[in-house]
C-alpha cells in the first residue's frame, strides 16, 4: 500500500494573527494563553510584575525611563511573536472535537473569520488596560507632584513663622531661604497649586518682615524694610501683587524717626546721622525728609534745657549730639544748627565747670575751666571760667576757699594794697579767692637761699626779706576788703628739700596796707 501523503500545512489566517498579537499587546500575554504558549505567557506576566513594582505607588520622580523602554520592547517582542505563532496555529474558539473544528477552519476560511469577530473586538477593547493604566498612573504621578510642592510650600511657610519676633539680621538667612522656595514655586511650577498661592504667600512673609514697623520698632524694622524694597529686583514682580513700593513710606518713616531718636545717644550718634542722611537722599520728596532740620533743632533745645538740672551729663549728650550733627548732608542745611549745638555745648561746659565746683569736685573743677579757658579764651565768661579754676585749686589744698563760688565780676570800692615779695631760690606763684580772684607769678631771686630747718625745732623765726628791698622780686595786689585764700606754688629749686605748696589765709581790712614775703625753708616754703 502506497504511503499517504503528508498532511497539507494549515492554512494561514491573518485575523487569528492579529487577534493574538492584540491581546499580547494588553500587557497579560493573553494571546500565548489562546495558543496554550505557557512559558512565553509567563515571560508577559513577570515582566508586567515588574513593571507594577517599581511604578506603584506613584511619586514625583516617576518610572525610570530605561525601565518604559524596556517593558515596551518586550511587549511589541510578544505582539509580533504572537502574531507570528497565530497565523497558522489551529485555535478552539468554540465547542466540539479538534477534528472537527480544524475541518471547519479549513472548509471554510470565511467562517473562521466571523467566528474571531467577537475575539477581536473583544482584544481592541482590551488595549485600554494600559492605556488606561498609563493615563491613570500619570494622573497619579501629577498629584504626587503637587503634594511635593505643596510640601515645599509648607516648609516655606514653617520657615517663615519660625522666625517671627527676631530681628532681621538674625532671621535674614531664614527669610532668604523661603523666599528662594517661593520665587521658585511661582515661576517654574506657575501652574501649580502650589505657585498660585505663592502671592498670597509673599503677602504674610512682607507682614512677617515689616511687623517690627507696625510695632512701633523703627530702628529694628530698618533692615527688614530694606530687605522688602528691594524685593522687585529679586522676585518676578508677577508674583508681587500690591507690594511694589509698599515698602517705602514704612522705610522712610523708620528711617526718620530712629534718626532722630539717636541723635546725642550713647554709641548711636554716628547710626543716627547715618540713618537721617540715607533718608534724605533715597527719598528727597518724602514728608519725613522736610521733618529733619525741624526734628534736629527740637532736639538741640531739649538737650540743652538739659543743662539747668545736670550740666556735666547733658554737655555729653550734646558734645554727641555735635558729633551726629557734623556728620549730617548737605552741610549747608545744617550749618545753623551746627553753629547752635557749638555755642550750647559751650554753654554746657562752663555749667558743667561750675556744678562741680558747687558739689566741692575740686580736681574735676579745676581741669573743667581750665579746659574751657583753653577751648574758649574768646568767651565773655573765659576770665570767670579762669577765677574758679583758680579757686578750685586753692579749695583743693584748702577746703574752705571753696565755700563760695568766685564771682563773675568785682565789687566796688575801695582796695587796699598788699606788696608780695619773693625771698626764695624759685620762682613762685601765688594764688588768691575772696571777694576777688587771681594769681600772680613773682620771678626767682636769684641771691637768696633756702632757710634752715630750725624753726621745725621751735626757733625764732627766720627774718625774712630784710636785705635792701631791691633785692626781692614784688608783686602789688590791689584787693577790696574780706577774707582770702591763698595758695603758694614754689617750683623745684637745687638746695631746696622740698617745694610742697603752701596755704594760707588772711583778712584785709580798709584802711589798711599789707606785705607778704614769701620764702624756702629747708623742709618747707612759707
Amino acid at each position: 500500500m502506497p504511503p499517504s501523503p503528508p498532511p497539507a500545512p494549515p492554512e494561514s489566517n491573518p485575523a487569528q494573527a492579529v487577534l493574538v498579537g492584540l491581546l499580547n499587546l494588553s500587557c497579560l500575554g493573553l494571546g500565548y494563553v489562546l495558543l496554550r504558549q505557557w512559558i512565553p505567557a509567563a515571560v508577559c506576566w513577570l515582566a508586567t510584575a515588574l513593571l507594577l513594582f517599581v511604578a506603584l505607588p506613584a511619586d514625583v520622580d516617576g518610572v525610570p525611563g530605561g525601565l518604559l523602554a524596556g517593558y515596551g520592547a518586550v511587549l511589541l517582542a510578544a505582539a509580533a511573536d504572537g502574531a507570528r505563532r497565530g497565523l497558522r496555529a489551529p485555535l478552539v474558539l468554540g465547542g466540539g472535537s479538534g477534528a472537527g473544528a480544524g475541518a471547519g477552519v479549513g472548509a471554510g476560511a470565511g467562517g473562521a473569520t466571523r467566528r474571531l469577530a467577537l475575539p477581536l473586538a473583544l482584544a481592541l477593547v482590551l488595549l485600554a488596560v494600559p492605556v488606561g493604566g498609563s493615563v491613570a498612573y500619570g494622573a497619579a504621578r501629577d498629584e504626587a507632584v503637587e503634594q511635593s510642592l505643596l510640601a515645599r510650600l509648607a516648609e516655606a511657610d514653617q520657615q517663615v513663622k519660625s522666625v517671627e519676633g527676631q530681628s532681621f539680621g538674625g532671621a535674614e538667612h531664614t527669610y532668604r531661604k523661603a523666599l528662594a522656595v517661593y520665587q521658585e514655586l511661582g515661576t517654574k511650577h506657575a501652574g501649580s497649586r502650589a505657585g498660585r498661592l505663592v502671592p498670597d504667600r509673599l503677602t504674610e512673609y512682607y507682614a512677617s518682615v515689616s511687623a517690627p514697623y507696625a510695632q512701633k520698632k523703627y530702628c529694628e524694622a530698618v533692615p527688614g524694610l530694606q530687605h522688602l524694597r528691594a524685593l522687585p529686583g529679586t522676585v518676578d514682580r508677577g508674583l508681587l501683587a500690591g507690594l511694589t513700593g509698599k515698602a517705602d513710606d514704612p522705610l522712610a518713616h523708620s528711617w526718620y524717626e530712629c534718626g532722630v531718636a539717636g541723635l546725642g545717644g550713647a554709641g548711636t550718634e554716628a547710626a543716627a546721622a547715618e540713618h537721617l542722611n540715607v533718608l534724605l537722599s533715597t527719598f528727597p520728596q518724602s514728608p519725613y525728609t522736610g521733618r529733619v532740620e525741624p526734628a534736629v533743632r527740637e532736639s538741640l533745645r531739649t538737650k540743652a534745657a538739659a543743662t539747668a538740672t545736670g550740666a556735666c551729663e547733658a554737655v555729653v549728650g550734646l558734645r554727641r549730639f555735635g558729633t551726629s550733627v557734623d556728620a549730617l548732608r548737605p552741610e549747608a542745611t545744617f550749618a545753623a544748627v551746627a553753629r547752635d549745638t557749638g555755642k550750647e555745648i559751650e554753654k554746657g561746659d562752663f555749667a558743667c565747670g561750675v556744678e562741680q565746683f558747687k558739689d566741692k569736685e575740686f580736681g574735676d573743677a579745676l581741669r573743667t575751666m581750665t579746659e574751657y579757658t583753653e577751648q574758649y579764651p574768646g568767651s565773655p565768661q573765659a576770665a570767670h571760667a579762669r577765677s574758679i579754676a583758680i579757686a578750685a585749686e586753692i579749695a583743693g589744698e584748702t577746703p574752705a576757699a571753696g565755700d563760695r563760688l568766685p564771682s563773675a565780676t568785682a565789687p566796688g570800692g575801695s582796695r587796699m594794697v598788699m606788696v608780695v615779695s619773693n625771698d626764695g631760690p624759685g620762682e613762685v606763684e601765688l594764688l588768691y579767692t575772696g571777694p576777688v580772684t587771681g594769681r600772680v607769678t613773682l620771678k626767682a631771686c636769684g641771691s637768696c637761699t633756702a632757710y634752715g630747718s630750725s624753726l621745725r625745732l621751735g626757733a625764732p623765726k627766720p627774718k625774712v626779706c630784710s636785705g635792701p628791698s631791691s633785692k626781692y622780686p614784688k608783686a602789688t595786689l590791689t584787693l577790696p576788703a574780706g577774707s582770702y585764700h591763698f595758695l603758694q606754688k614754689r617750683s623745684e629749686t637745687a638746695g631746696t628739700l622740698s617745694a610742697a605748696d603752701k596755704s594760707s589765709t588772711a583778712k584785709i581790712e580798709p584802711g589798711y596796707s599789707y606785705t607778704n614775703c614769701l620764702y624756702v625753708t629747708s623742709g618747707f616754703g612759707f
